[in-house]
């Protein structure tokens, strides 16, 4: 505990004496925003937030299906999966690459869900509310577009919060594994959230985007782009 304090008594001396020197007062604020964050770090502990992803089982292995979502997402950054975006005849692109969207149905896969069948179903069946299809069904391509799914799991999923409150428990046990973001603009973008949380309690993301699939911290986007929709499937 001691080393702790005089750590943090030796950041917060060096910050406030580098702003005194510099005479633009946003930097004095950013030194000010480091120091409390570093602080928290120090002195919080983490934040506790319950386990409340569903315990369901469809496809009895022995791992709540939200987990085997998780557990399917991660196999992509574990092969660090190339971030290539293509046209592939038959819808599936080869196993060393694919988009933010791969990552999406690849997860769905890990609990024996067929989401491509689901997603062409729903378009064929409901065309003139997907406007990304734009009234001409294509099933090579539809169920890897952002807005296709966005437009199917806002019709057959739970949607949640999409705002990300660090060590605010009750905020963040409504993100849990398996759920998934969704961002339209200023970018098209989709991931899976993690079963693994910072200590202050935000959860990681597992997503795909230039060069390969990654698993980091969803505040590292959520801080600069706002999300457009937080789903979770109904187990």
């Amino acid at each position: 505990m001691k080393k702790t304090f005089t750590i943090a008594f030796i950041l917060i001396f060096f910050l406030i004496g580098i702003t005194l020197f510099i005479p633009n007062k946003n930097y004095f604020k950013s030194g000010l925003g480091i120091v409390k964050n570093e602080t928290e770090k120090i002195f919080k502990k983490g934040a506790k937030v319950p386990e409340e992803y569903s315990k369901a089982d469809k496809n009895k292995n022995g791992i709540p299906d939200p987990i085997d979502m998780v557990q399917a997402a991660r196999k992509e950054v574990e092969n660090e999966t190339v971030y290539v975006s293509n046209y592939y005849t038959g819808g599936y692109p080869p196993d060393s690459e694919g988009v933010c969207t791969d990552v999406i149905w690849r997860a769905f896969n890990g609990m024996n869900v067929n989401l491509k069948n689901l997603i062409d179903e729903d378009i064929k069946k409901n065309t003139s509310l997907y406007p990304r299809v734009n009234g001409k069904p294509d099933p090579n391509i539809d169920f890897r577009r952002v807005p296709n799914q966005d437009v199917f799991l806002n019709r057959h999923a739970i949607s949640l919060a999409t705002e990300v409150k660090p060590w605010d428990v009750e905020n963040l046990k409504q993100w849990q594994p398996g759920d998934i973001i969704v961002i339209l603009k200023p970018y098209e973008h989709v991931g899976i959230i993690s079963d693994k949380r910072d200590s202050d309690g935000v959860p990681y993301l597992i997503h795909n985007s230039t060069p390969h699939a990654k698993e980091v911290k969803l505040s590292w986007i959520t801080d600069s782009t706002p999300l457009k929709a937080h789903y979770r499937w109904k187990y």
